[in-house]
């Protein structure tokens, strides 16, 4: 397998793998927000002001900004309709995931052109700066994930089940074993 091949594997994956699927766990970014309620898409929880709604638009927003500026003229900013295609916190879920997809494969579509050697040739980044092809990609590739696991969190605890698959599948609740590791006064 060539390096380019791995790496669209891996931003495939990070983006849209299914994960196990008999217990119904992934980590990528897709995975998570397909799960995710309407009610539940543009909710800030207790002291923060972005919503999953806006980590998604985010999300598609640097997919958009680096190929731009990486593989073709440089021209958009964080402005620019194509970048920003909704007002904050107006983006629809349905619509936003539609988005995502498109504005993901439009990426791939550069990644899928490129040859082992061209991952170590600088390109420009969105900021102005001039870093290895490789070191770009990468940089979306754990963009994916790390948001990915942001709105995996929220999710869960705007849904109100912070446990682990794997505890909602044993029925396991960790609260009373916490209080009495630690005492009542510390699991508060």
């Amino acid at each position: 397998m060539s390096a380019v091949a791995l790496l669209r594997y891996l931003m495939d994956e990070a983006f849209d793998g299914r994960g196990i699927e008999a217990s119904n766990e992934a980590q990528s970014l897709m995975a998570n927000l397909a799960t995710v309620e309407q009610g539940h898409w543009q909710v800030r929880l207790p002291g923060s002001v972005r919503t999953i709604g806006s980590i998604a638009v985010h999300v598609g927003s640097c997919k958009v900004m680096y190929a731009d500026h990486a593989f073709a003229a440089g021209r958009l900013t964080w402005d620019s309709p194509e970048v920003a295609p909704w007002p904050e916190f107006e983006a629809p879920l349905a619509g936003t995931l539609d988005w995502l997809r498109s504005s993901h494969e439009a990426l791939m579509r550069h990644v899928e052109a490129l040859t082992d050697d061209d991952l170590e040739q600088p390109r420009n980044a969105n900021w102005g700066e001039a870093r290895e092809t490789r070191w770009l990609l990468s940089t979306l590739l754990q963009h994916d994930a790390y948001h990915a696991g942001e709105i995996n969190r929220m999710r869960a605890l705007l849904a109100g089940e912070d446990r682990w698959q794997w505890q909602i599948s044993l029925g396991v609740d960790p609260l009373p074993a916490l209080a009495t590791a630690v005492g009542p006064e510390d699991a508060r």
